[in-house]
């Protein structure tokens, strides 16, 4: 199945989400035959950014968003680790600082866009400013009303002036599955440093985040920066999803290598005359080795 035709978020087509089954699993029965299908985009991931990097003409923006316990980080850790941390940074945006909030919503943002060769991913994004301000009216309507076409003009121009493939991710739970959640946190040592009261105190505003989740998915998604709504409770199938879709867009950008930029017959000049050098030098450090015939 072809997820980015199946989860898309059609450009200027409005989402109701309660119309979106969090469950569906992609007719896949189970985590152990997802397997070999996400072992095969992990490969594909890696051998993509590879030729991405090395291609250098085009960035690639990733973002993450998802109700607390969603699984962004687990995205991260399953997904995204398949590549090279070498030409992957991942950036987090929490609460602004003072600093942050006495300039513009996109200020601190736009520093940690991606430079061509680059991957980026948004844990947590620009994208904050629509939600957790409009849900908590931590600015007026207006405000964060105007915001929308403020995100839309920034994410066109990455695309046209810096050749910047977009790609957003909503990963999307039911309640009752972020409950289970936040029970695995208590029970699991390994997971308790992960707990904080307002995880609880942010489920009293459920409905109003699905409400501003579903005007950002609708009026933020473009051909250039599409949404994808990826149903998030068999953690397997999130996974699946978000590679096969980051994958096949990779591959798609016709990605080379360059050529090389210098005279390779020249250098395997160079190399023989040295492998050559190597070896006489090898030659005679063995017979200074071998000790001198008694007479």
């Amino acid at each position: 199945m072809d997820f980015r035709k199946k989860l898309l978020v059609p450009p200027g087509k409005t989402v109701r989400l309660k119309d979106i089954d969090p469950d569906f699993h992609g007719g896949i029965k189970s985590e152990q035959d997802a397997q070999p299908h996400l072992d095969r985009y992990r490969q594909k991931l890696t051998d993509m950014q590879r030729l991405f990097y090395g291609d250098r003409n085009h960035a690639l923006l990733i973002v993450l968003q998802g109700i607390d316990g969603a699984g962004k980080d687990g995205t991260c850790w399953h997904v995204i680790s398949a590549m090279d941390p070498q030409g992957v940074k991942v950036q987090g945006f929490k609460q602004p600082t003072p600093e942050e909030k006495d300039h513009d919503f996109l200020w601190r943002v736009h520093p940690h866009a991606p430079g061509k060769g680059e991957v980026a991913v948004f844990n947590r994004s620009h994208y904050e400013d629509v939600l957790v301000e409009r849900v908590h009216k931590m600015v007026p309507k207006p405000v964060w009303k105007a915001r929308y076409d403020f995100i839309n003009d920034w994410e066109k121009l990455l695309h046209e002036d810096n050749n910047t493939t977009i790609l957003k991710f909503f990963l999307y739970i039911s309640k009752e599955e972020q409950l289970a959640r936040f029970e695995q946190r208590l029970d699991d040592p390994a997971r308790q440093w992960k707990i904080s009261s307002s995880d609880y105190k942010e489920r009293d505003f459920w409905e109003d985040y699905i409400e501003a989740f579903e005007d950002a998915l609708w009026k933020c998604s473009k051909t250039h920066a599409p949404w994808y709504v990826i149903p998030a409770n068999h953690k397997w199938f999130r996974n699946l999803a978000v590679s096969q879709i980051i994958a096949d867009t990779m591959e798609d950008m016709k990605l080379k290598l360059p050529k090389p930029g210098v005279d390779l017959a020249q250098i395997r000049k160079l190399y023989h005359a040295a492998a050559e050098d190597s070896g006489k030098a090898k030659a005679d450090k063995g017979k200074a080795s071998k000790p001198a015939k008694k007479g």
